[in-house]
């Protein structure tokens, strides 16, 4: 996997539907957490997955949250 791309989309989170600002579009996919769901890439920002924490880490459905 391959250093960001400036023309790639900001990840949009899953959860609260947050986007980051556009000059830290790139940054986002570094601190944001990235994960998979019935087959496709989902992104959850900080402030969820600080929030969400446990139940990220138990493998919980998101829809428990």
């Amino acid at each position: 996997m391959g250093a960001p791309q400036e023309d790639e989309p900001a990840p949009v989170c899953a959860t609260c539907g947050a986007v980051p600002p556009a000059d830290e579009a790139a940054l986002a996919r570094i601190t944001w957490s990235r994960g998979t769901e019935s087959g496709r890439e989902v992104w959850t920002c900080p402030d969820c997955s600080r929030r969400h924490l446990r139940s990220i880490e138990g493998k919980l459905d998101p829809t428990w949250w």
